[in-house]
């Protein structure tokens, strides 16, 4: 393995998996490419990755993937880990860091269609599970991609063991767009 030169940072084990299946699925080891992912346990660490990471630390080059909601959790990481970014999101794509539109399942979700996600759920054996929150009054008449967005997000571990497998399911040329530009700004050094 080559000794990494870039991180990574995300918020959760998810986006982490999604990101190497994505990377996988396009021909890419990014280990051997010297790129490591670090999972942060949550937005609000990013503050201390970049410290760790970034140029008061270990001096890396950095990267990223957030939810819309946390943009500004990284916008403000960033500027106190010496990494400054201006008020707009394209300063923060100019960084290396990359927003999804909701999170990393609407982004999957959308990119799919409902119809391809439930068959990925269905091959998973839970798709009673997600007619029964369907059946839900909070639910019962919300749209099929909001319901799967809020299945995705109940039940342990279930956005970790989702994310790659609807990356894998994706057509590549539909790859949603933060994906999609993290790993083109990867190879970019």
């Amino acid at each position: 393995m080559t000794a990494a030169h870039t991180v990574v940072l995300v918020e959760g084990a998810s986006d982490e998996s999604a990101i190497e299946a994505l990377a996988e699925r396009r021909g890419r080891n990014l280990a051997a490419e010297g790129v490591s992912l670090v999972a942060m346990g949550g937005a609000t660490n990013i503050g201390t990755y970049v410290r760790r990471f970034g140029p008061s630390g270990r001096g890396l080059r950095l990267a990223g993937l957030c939810d819309a909601g946390e943009e500004g959790d990284f916008r403000r990481g960033l500027e106190r880990g010496g990494l400054g970014s201006g008020p707009r999101r394209s300063d923060l794509e100019a960084l290396g860091f990359f927003v999804c539109v909701a999170d990393l399942e609407d982004e999957l979700i959308r990119a799919l269609g409902t119809a391809a996600v439930e068959r990925v759920v269905e091959a998973a054996g839970e798709l009673g599970s997600f007619r029964t929150l369907q059946k839900q009054p909070a639910w019962r008449s919300g749209t099929t991609h909001d319901q799967l967005r809020r299945f995705m997000g109940s039940g342990g571990g279930r956005k970790i063991r989702y994310s790659g497998t609807l990356v894998a399911a994706l057509d590549l040329d539909r790859a949603p767009r933060p994906l999609d530009m993290l790993l083109a700004h990867l190879l970019d050094r």
